[in-house]
């Protein structure tokens, strides 16, 4: 419980034994119950921000009629990068509010990468401006593995001033996972930084297996959103890991691991959704969607919504929230029922902050000034996106659907007298380059994707995980030019090019990673983008044409990936040629 003084604790006493009306009180409801997998009609009594007592015999200063609705604990998303919103922590706020999620697991390990600390710092300010409680991570990968070039570097010894904070739960998600293994003596530097703080460690383990997921656990690590098989899933569950299921934009775990889910092992399972663009949330939900995924499964309701809440507070040690009984914070969501979970009103410490899936307060924004202007690219020509290839055998990066994972393939391309890469239309293979974005350092990696499907112009953008470079992929080295410039000159964001013109964009002047403008507008240019790349560029109506290339830099997810260093090979944990062995 924060901010508690003698007098507020005099108060919430009074109002508990009936001494004094409470400030609140929401009668006419059926109350989940997380502790004991029960619900019961009654009334909620609530006093300085917290409940105080149920009954039926408590008033209030304030009275609600819940009118038969279903009051359960304020819903807490247990993993996500706010960045990949693309909206601002407000504007964030504002979208997932109104859904009944009242916390969230924060990692801004994205804008920590483009600004370091200072990005850090902004997603705390910003986040002082919404009602939704945002806890913080502190981004452990800064950069993500070695072999990257990001925009800062945070090592264990920058972490300790922040770590400290109370606010803060613990180090985010760990990806470089093969620096764990092979005892890295500055990742287990950032191990030790946390656990001396008894602060909680979070996982990133894709198809880690055996003995390396034995050494993992045994570092401390707590959590894992990677997992995509129910076996991945009941391994890391057999080694007392938590396992928060994903249901984001691009990756739809959660669908595959319900069937292992059981009544016993149900405690250690949490909901997150990773990456969620505002259509995801302004069409589907958020944390909501994944209670209606799992009802519709048949997951019984009330264990639902605990995954939901309690298991997540107790992860992360938030003993003031995740359930609804006295002492505990009121953050309290009406559900119409516990089937379609349509949030009907939401309150946060008390104050109700959302109704009919509308935010309530007003509210400002912190300013972005320490955090735009960050597309620091090195002038380039054209000439420097050729290839000089010595083989028509090459490596390409096999896209897979609904996930981040990709296959290492093996294609045969056509060459020009020089060896550079001709596009085929009856193809579906096309260049892709990563340019460096951060220290004007001039770093260009050259490469292959399989199955995007473009058959026109050029995409590019400043969205690329983690260390968030320039990724475009392009039919031609003209279009693709075209379309890094154009990028380069709104501040990063989404480009799509057709004949050199620019034909959709999106600007992204947060970092190169978030608009200024409400969670609608970007939305709407999000549609916009996407109705573009599949109508007049040919893309695969398979692929999520923007969130899908952000991934193909994440160079610690199997199998191929690349960088500004170009391909690189996740199994071997190093880079290879573009041509084929």
């Amino acid at each position: 419980m924060e901010h508690m003084d003698k007098r507020t604790l005099s108060r919430m006493i009074d109002a508990a034994m009936h001494r004094i009306p409470a400030d609140l009180v929401i009668y006419n409801c059926n109350i989940v119950d997380v502790y004991t997998g029960t619900v019961r009609k009654g009334s909620i009594a609530v006093t300085e921000g917290n409940i105080v007592g149920f009954g039926d015999d408590y008033r209030g200063q304030e009275e609600y009629d819940a009118k038969g609705a279903y009051a359960a604990p304020g819903l807490i998303d247990a993993h996500i990068h706010i960045e990949s919103s693309y909206t601002s922590p407000e504007e964030f706020g504002r979208m997932v509010v109104p859904r009944g999620t009242t916390t969230v697991i924060a990692d801004p390990h994205e804008i920590v990468n483009v600004y370091g600390l200072e990005g850090f710092n902004y997603m705390i300010r910003a986040a002082e401006k919404t009602e939704l409680s945002v806890r913080y991570m502190i981004p452990s990968c800064v950069p993500a593995t070695p072999f990257e070039d990001s925009g800062a570097i945070v090592n264990a010894f920058d972490m300790q001033w922040p770590m400290g904070d109370r606010h803060v739960p613990g180090l985010g998600e760990f990806m470089n996972y093969p620096g764990i293994i092979n005892k890295s003596d500055e990742d287990l530097n950032k191990i030790m930084v946390a656990q001396n703080m008894h602060k909680v460690i979070d996982g990133h383990a894709p198809a880690v297996s055996g003995a390396e997921l034995n050494a993992y656990a045994a570092a401390g690590i707590r959590t894992d959103h990677e997992c995509t098989t129910t076996q991945e899933m009941i391994d890391r569950l057999e080694r007392g890991m938590y396992v928060q299921m994903r249901d984001g934009s691009a990756c739809h775990d959660l669908k595959y691991l319900i069937p292992a889910i059981t009544p016993f092992n149900y405690k250690r399972c949490l909901l997150c959704s990773d990456d969620r663009q505002p259509k995801t949330i302004l069409e589907d939900g958020h944390i909501d969607n994944h209670l209606r995924m799992l009802v519709k499964a048949g997951i019984d309701p009330v264990m639902s919504i605990c995954m939901a809440t309690l298991n997540c507070a107790e992860c992360y040690k938030l003993e003031d929230r995740g359930a609804l009984a006295p002492g505990k914070r009121a953050d309290i969501v009406l559900f119409d029922n516990l089937e379609d979970f349509n949030a009907q009103a939401v309150f946060i410490e008390g104050k109700k902050v959302a109704e009919g899936g509308r935010y309530l307060p007003s509210f400002d924004k912190a300013a972005i000034f320490s955090v735009r202007g960050s597309m620091h690219v090195k002038p380039f020509t054209v000439d420097q996106l050729k290839m000089h290839l010595t083989s028509d055998r090459v490596r390409a990066i096999e896209i897979v659907k609904d996930g981040v994972t990709t296959k290492a393939a093996t294609v045969t391309v056509k060459r020009d007298e020089e060896g550079d890469f001709i596009f085929e239309p009856d193809k579906s293979v096309v260049k892709i380059a990563v340019l460096e974005r951060h220290h004007n350092t001039g770093k260009i990696g050259l490469g292959f994707l399989k199955d995007y499907g473009i058959q026109r112009g050029a995409v590019a953008l400043s969205v690329a995980h983690d260390s968030h470079n320039i990724i475009c992929v392009g039919v031609s080295n003209e279009e693709m030019y075209a379309a890094i410039n154009a990028l380069i000159d709104q501040e990063g964001g989404f480009v799509l090019v057709e004949n050199g013109e620019v034909i959709a964009s999106l600007a992204l002047p947060i970092a190169g990673l978030m608009s200024d403008l409400p969670g609608e507008e970007v939305a709407k240019g999000l549609k916009v983008l996407h109705d573009t790349a599949y109508e007049r560029l040919g893309v695969s109506e398979d692929v999520e044409p923007v969130m899908t290339l952000c991934f193909m830099s994440l160079i610690v997810i199997p199998e191929l990936k690349i960088s500004t260093r170009g391909m690189f090979d996740v199994s071997r944990f190093d880079f290879v040629p573009p041509e084929a062995d």
